[in-house]
């Protein structure tokens, strides 16, 4: 998936999403508005754990960039969880992280269900299928 990473490319984050950062340490990195990637600078994360972060913003920007919506519904945990943050109020990427989650190894994708990983497996297929050759 790292092809994926290096399609959409890394950036350093702009003044104001600096700001956010700061405000915000428990962001660890986003899929920006240009279709890049940004990491936090104010995270502690490891490096395997930020590489892991920009696989997750990746597969969110495919997602986004290929129009996929979701079809499963979260979980009453997933729905709590995403309940005060961004995810709250679009159903679609909240969906659109979970899948991203899973198949980043992210543990913070609650319990997922059985059709969230039929989801997650059907988008690698996805993108098994557009990755260019080697």
């Amino acid at each position: 998936m790292n092809f994926l990473i290096d399609m959409f490319g890394m950036r350093d984050p702009y003044k104001s999403e600096l700001s956010f950062f700061k405000d915000r340490p428990e962001v660890s990195g986003m899929a920006t508005e240009d279709n890049k990637i940004i990491l936090n600078p104010y995270s502690k994360l490891s490096k395997a754990e930020q590489q892991a972060v920009a696989q997750n913003e990746a597969l969110r920007l495919f997602m986004k960039v290929k129009k996929v919506s979701p079809d499963f519904e979260l979980t009453k945990e997933q729905t709590d969880f995403f309940k005060n943050t961004e995810y709250g109020k679009n159903p679609v990427a909240a969906k659109q992280t979970i899948i991203a989650r899973i198949l980043s190894g992210d543990p913070s994708a609650q319990n997922v269900t059985p059709e969230q990983i039929k989801a997650a497996q059907d988008l690698m297929e996805q993108i098994k299928q557009f990755q260019p050759e080697q």
